[in-house]
């Protein structure tokens, strides 16, 4: 198979593993096909792709819209990210719990971040070139974001040098998880 799709701490979260053919040339792999994504349990569809360049430091989440919530089939196409997804579905058994995986461009790994989730990345290479499919369409008047620091999360961000991220203003303004807008 093309793909390994392997469950999280958090199930509907996956951690994708490519297989890669390479040789002295260089290497191909397969980052997207439908069919087989759909044997590894991922069959809602794609509609939006999106690509961000940051650079080190950079804290771009927690975020997911309360509306449309997106899926999200992430991944580093050049550098290193700390990523992070966090169930904020009220009623599930995971709501508030988090996972964590290093993508960069030389695992090649993807993570899977399912409607009901929270999303974010911190970048720790000097720059890294960041892609994701969605599964809906990007609406900023539903886009909500969680504080990156909330001490109830407690996410152990490796901060480079221990500095402080550099967030947006809407970062910035994130809410702790208990006072946010969640999914029920």
């Amino acid at each position: 198979m093309s793909f390994e799709f392997i469950p999280t701490r958090l199930p509907e979260v996956l951690l994708i593993k490519p297989r890669i053919f390479g040789d002295n040339r260089g290497f191909f792999l397969e980052s997207w096909q439908r069919d087989k994504f759909a044997v590894g349990g991922i069959t809602l569809p794609m509609v939006q792709d999106n690509l961000s360049e940051s650079t080190q430091g950079t804290l771009r989440g927690l975020h997911y819209q309360i509306q449309q919530a997106q899926g999200k089939l992430v991944q580093v196409l050049a550098g290193e990210v700390y990523d992070v997804a966090i169930d904020i579905r009220r009623h599930s058994p995971t709501f508030g719990q988090w996972v964590a995986e290093r993508l960069s461009w030389e695992n090649k790994h993807m993570l899977w971040v399912p409607p009901g989730f929270a999303h974010g990345f911190y970048v720790l290479s000097s720059t890294a070139l960041f892609t994701y499919k969605c599964t809906d369409f990007y609406a900023p008047q539903y886009e909500r974001s969680i504080l990156w620091n909330d001490p109830d999360l407690a996410i152990p961000w490796p901060l480079v040098n221990g500095n402080p991220p550099a967030l947006s203003r809407k970062d910035e303004a994130g809410l702790p998880l208990g006072q946010a807008e969640v999914y029920p």
